[in-house]
């Protein structure tokens, strides 16, 4: 596979977003932004968020929506990688975002759900419907940790419901090309789950001793000291996972019975998006050493979302 570099100098880059004009729509967690990567490489910043903007999506309006952790706190390593360490001392609360792309203007559009309030909100994929679902991580503090959920929000603001919880520290959120099966990523097991849906913002859930009534399709392929993060489906159902300290992409197939590798040069390879005229280009953010990359020639062409724009 051949790498394109197409940004430098991003502050912990996630959440892409391929448009169709050949840019790319990103997150930089570490300096509070929603930020365009142009084709030809110029990065401009859309929307200054605060706190920690973390996953994003297009959504029916043609506005932005963006998971906001509410902020890290950081630490870079002896080689330069810089990464989160827990939550930031001026952490200022997990929200849903919609920004306005040709304003840039942000509103907020949850900060709870089901009366609860939102501690670390994650990653976001649209549904045909117009809704969404999200992860909420939760927060990392120095004697503790929440315990996250999965949750569906309605575009227009009126109302975001739990799906599934307690869930230990979930990431990425994908569904399947049918619309009919919901996937998230587990960080700290380098685990991968999946429900079926019964109707928009609903699943089916299984019984003990399912945690959450999810049902496991991996368990930390590869060995110790790996993590899982965001993720994107390919046009086959495949789920391309991007796989923390071992650094790269982990493609585990729509069953769970097989499951391979991508390495990539930065342990902290975060997300994947696709775009393209064929779907084959993916977008990946190497976030520890802070670049864009792409890679022209993947496979299987990645899944089309909802409302990509």
């Amino acid at each position: 596979m051949h790498i394109r570099e197409l940004a430098t100098g991003l502050q912990f880059p996630e959440g892409p977003v391929a448009m169709d004009d050949g840019s790319v729509l990103l997150v930089e967690i570490a300096r509070g932004t929603l930020t365009r990567v142009r084709h030809d490489g110029l990065v401009q910043v859309v929307a200054d968020l605060g706190g920690g903007p973390n996953g994003a999506a297009m959504g029916p309006d043609g506005a932005v929506y963006v998971c906001n952790n509410g902020g890290f706190r950081w630490h870079t390593e002896a080689d330069g990688c810089h990464r989160p360490v827990g939550q930031a001392d001026d952490y200022s609360g997990g929200r849903i975002e919609r920004v306005n792309l040709a304003t840039g203007r942000a509103e907020r559009l949850y900060d709870t759900a089901d009366g609860g309030a939102l501690c670390g909100p994650n990653d976001i994929v649209f549904d045909a419907q117009g809704g969404f679902y999200f992860t909420d991580l939760g927060k990392t503090r120095e004697r503790d940790m929440d315990r996250g959920g999965v949750f569906y929000g309605h575009g227009d603001g009126s109302g975001a419901h739990a799906v599934a919880r307690p869930v230990m520290t979930p990431n990425g959120i994908a569904l399947s090309p049918d619309g009919r099966t919901l996937y998230y990523a587990e960080t700290e097991g380098a685990q991968l789950w999946a429900f079926d849906i019964t109707a928009p913002g609903r699943v089916r859930k299984d019984g003990w001793p399912s945690p959450h009534g999810g049902r496991m399709l991996c368990a930390s392929p590869g060995g110790h000291y790996q993590r899982f993060d965001s993720m994107a489906t390919d046009a086959l159902g495949n789920l391309c996972v991007a796989t923390l300290l071992h650094g790269g992409i982990t493609i585990v197939a729509p069953d769970g019975s097989s499951c391979e590798h991508v390495p990539l040069p930065d342990r902290y390879t975060t997300n994947i998006c696709f775009g393209g005229r064929d779907m084959r280009t993916a977008y990946i953010t190497l976030s520890g050493s802070g670049r864009l990359i792409a890679i022209d020639d993947w496979p299987t062409p990645g899944l089309r979302l909802n409302f990509q724009a």
